[in-house]
């Protein structure tokens, strides 16, 4: 059975989808996502994989400035602690708006 065009890798419960070296982790109708920017690679065992990773926790309100939307911002060496602190971040963030 072939998968459909809307399914996204999940993780715990929320939609990871990547494009080029940037991940967007959480669903865009909620109050904030994460988005994960890779800004540099090394190779491993002939595969490349994440160095540095920069975390920006951002608020998907339309009406608030652009300037404004970067709620927190980290770097980290790696993509899980990357993810880490992402999910970390949003799961904080959304559990004070409910």
């Amino acid at each position: 059975m072939a998968a459909k065009k809307n399914d996204f890798l999940m993780y715990k419960g929320r939609p990871l989808v990547r494009d080029g070296k940037t991940i967007y982790y959480g669903f865009m109708n909620e109050p904030c996502v994460v988005i994960m920017q890779v800004t540099s690679t090394r190779e491993i065992n002939g595969m490349e994989v994440a160095d540095r990773v920069v975390v920006q926790l951002v608020n998907t309100d339309p009406e608030v400035k652009a300037r404004e939307k970067i709620m927190k911002k980290a770097e980290r060496r790696g993509l899980y602690s990357a993810m880490d602190i992402g999910t970390i971040w949003l799961e904080r963030e959304i559990g004070k708006v409910q």
